[in-house]
């Protein structure tokens, strides 16, 4: 079994405002998923993405309004449920500025810094690995690919979706 978040840039105007339709919008989205990540408008992470959110967060005062940006690249955003029930995972929608936030955001932040308050944590289940930089290789890349794909969804001014595919 897999599970994903899945990101997609798209405009402010062209976002579906109710689960079924982000769910069947999304659901296009996520099966043409290598061509859209090859035009640059989606990106996903398969099964570490709360990792990757810990990364970001881990060591981090999240009532402190200079760090809200380090929530809005995995999990921050607005979020449509499914019902009252909420019974599957939610999608979640940063709008522009929010995106321009995550953004700058990935852009300044130090992944060196970071990897030094998370990196023994995330390091964990690669331990005893040939390569002994294998974890911070793997969320290296992960930083990389997030800041990338903020960087060009913000210069566009979209928002972007994500889901959590299970």
């Amino acid at each position: 079994m897999s599970f994903h978040m899945h990101l997609r840039a798209t405009a402010s105007n062209e976002i579906p405002q109710d689960f079924p339709s982000l769910h069947a919008f999304m659901w296009a989205a996520w099966e043409a998923h290598p061509e859209e990540y090859a035009a640059g408008i989606a990106d996903s992470i398969e099964k570490d993405f709360g990792h990757v959110d810990e990364l970001y967060t881990m060591g981090t005062d999240q009532g402190d309004a200079t760090n809200a940006a380090s929530t809005l690249p995995i999990f921050g955003g607005r979020h449509i449920y499914s019902s009252p029930v909420k019974d599957q995972p939610p999608f979640v929608i940063l709008n522009p500025d929010e995106t321009r936030g995550t953004a700058e955001f990935l852009r300044t932040l130090s992944f060196d810094e970071r990897w030094q308050i998370a990196g023994a944590k995330l390091s964990k289940p690669y331990v005893g690995w040939e390569d002994e930089n294998a974890a911070r290789n793997i969320f290296l890349g992960y930083h990389n690919d997030l800041r990338t794909f903020y960087e060009r969804t913000a210069q566009a001014g979209h928002a972007v979706i994500k889901a959590f595919w299970y």
